[in-house]
């Protein structure tokens, strides 16, 4: 007959005094409380483990840290496990790497393996350090230590608040899809099941869309007066022409290469890799654009980059914002950008009647209507290469006019 186990009391166990060699106070089922000579009391799950048959302990703990009650809930647990083929062992192992690496795997860690990811994204550089900075400043201050698996959305609103009270909702909502981007990594690596963050920029005020400040056509000549009276280096200003004449973004204009340009055709292709909407953009030069490469060729042909950093090395080009210090340096700061001159040349060709769809080609807009995009692939060229001689010849007339003024 098989032996019946009285199982145990909290009575029972806090009365039981040690002895000079430990012994075992059974509660049944595996379960039994091990009580040393120094007075500890350890609870030991005595079981066959699944696979191999062989017998195996796993502690559940010390009593009174573990109640009576919490181990034998620990140890239908392991019987539950058991009756599935788990060793409850391995389980308890597994278990605790688990939660070694939910504690090292905090966001700053994630981040740092999203942004290596990001990175590889054929970015521009200052794009990827303008996000890492974004986030050292941000956002890893408040919650880099924490583990991914512990973060709320209330931890993401909270190191958002200080921009919001700064009025910066713009940074806000740029920051907040950083974060957005990370956390869906986490998900699509499996640290976690669901991004928290997902609806946080419903906390803060919409930012108010601010045109980027531009001038009129005719008051273009106005700006170029404004460079002849200062001292500016002669490929800062051949930049800002080429810009200018090109209706190109700073970015793109600052990093023009020699072997993008081909001067027989008077046509300059920038790659998919350097355009925002990461389409190859063919540029037909007027006579203009290619008189600033005659300027150019003397400085620069024996060199990568059209406009070169003018520091050594020289083996990188101009900064893109060197256009726009000049603009502030001749008293335009806040009524231009360099980024305007794009609108300048929209407005003067709307105005002149030239088709819509050939000016937005000659910007590498993309068109919103899905259909259309998919359907109209036409680059204009010839009727683009009539409209930027005509944009040229503007451009020529402003800046002889700011001569004559």
């Amino acid at each position: 007959m098989a032996r019946t186990t009285t199982p145990l009391t909290n009575t029972k166990i806090k009365t039981t005094k040690p002895t000079d060699t430990e012994f075992t106070l059974q509660d049944g089922n595996g379960l039994y409380l091990l009580i040393k000579p120094s007075g500890s009391k350890i609870w030991r799950f005595n079981y066959y483990r699944p696979i191999t048959k062989k017998r195996a302990l796993i502690s559940f703990g010390s009593y009174p840290t573990v109640s009576l009650a919490e181990a034998r809930q620990k140890r239908e647990n392991a019987r539950e496990l058991i009756a599935k083929g788990i060793d409850p062992q391995e389980y308890k192992q597994a278990e605790e790497q688990r939660r070694l690496e939910e504690k090292n795997n905090t966001f700053e860690k994630i981040a740092t393996d999203w942004f290596k990811v990001k990175s590889k994204s054929n970015l521009q550089e200052n794009t990827l350090k303008d996000i890492w900075r974004s986030l050292e400043l941000h956002v890893l201050p408040s919650v880099g230590n924490i583990a991914i698996t512990e973060l709320k959305a209330r931890h993401f609103i909270t190191a958002l608040e200080p921009l919001k009270a700064q009025g910066k909702l713009e940074s806000v909502k740029r920051v907040a899809q950083r974060i957005n981007e990370i956390m869906y990594y986490a998900v699509n690596v499996g640290f976690v099941d669901a991004n928290p963050a997902a609806k946080i920029t419903a906390a803060f005020e919409n930012p108010v869309v601010k045109n980027l400040p531009a001038l009129r056509p005719e008051q273009l000549s106005e700006l170029m007066s404004a460079f002849q009276g200062v001292n500016i280096e002669r490929q800062t200003y051949c930049l800002l022409q080429w810009q200018l004449l090109t209706m190109t973004r700073p970015a793109e204009a600052a990093e023009a290469s020699w072997d993008e340009i081909d001067v027989a055709n008077a046509l300059w292709t920038i790659p998919a890799s350097r355009m925002k909407m990461k389409r190859e953009h063919a540029i037909p030069l007027s006579p203009q654009a290619l008189a600033i490469l005659k300027v150019m060729k003397p400085i620069s042909g024996h060199r990568e980059h059209v406009f070169p950093s003018m520091k050594s090395p020289h083996t990188k080009p101009m900064n893109s914002q060197t256009v726009n210090a000049a603009i502030k340096r001749v008293g335009f700061a806040g009524r231009l950008v360099a980024h305007g001159f794009r609108s300048i040349a929209s407005t003067a060709l709307n105005e002149q009647g030239f088709p819509p769809d050939v000016i937005e080609a000659a910007l590498a807009h993309i068109d919103g209507n899905e259909v259309r995009r998919a359907y109209n692939r036409a680059i204009y060229l010839e009727q683009r290469r009539e409209m930027m001689d005509w944009w040229g010849e503007f451009v020529e007339s402003s800046s002889k006019a700011s001569f004559r003024s």
